[in-house]
């Protein structure tokens, strides 16, 4: 991991299209600015967690639950 040292209104830059600018301190909050291209995913990590747990999930669905699911939505 890489640890780096900004101070208000300064930022980092990743590759040629990212970069990451500390916007606001306020306490022990540190608000952040990202400009990246907009085909970008950007999350917080929960949500990125909770993304992959519900994409893991679907993986492991039965066919048996896959035409259930069809059946409803047959008209």
């Amino acid at each position: 991991m890489l640890v780096l040292t900004r101070k208000l209104g300064e930022s980092i830059a990743i590759d040629d299209h990212i970069k990451i600018r500390v916007v606001q301190i306020k306490g022990k909050q540190v608000r952040l600015g990202i400009e990246a291209p907009k085909d970008t995913k950007i999350h917080r990590e929960e949500v990125y967690l909770a993304i992959q747990g519900q994409n893991a999930e679907s993986v492991n669905t039965t066919s048996e639950s896959t035409r259930a699911v069809a059946k409803l939505l047959k008209p």
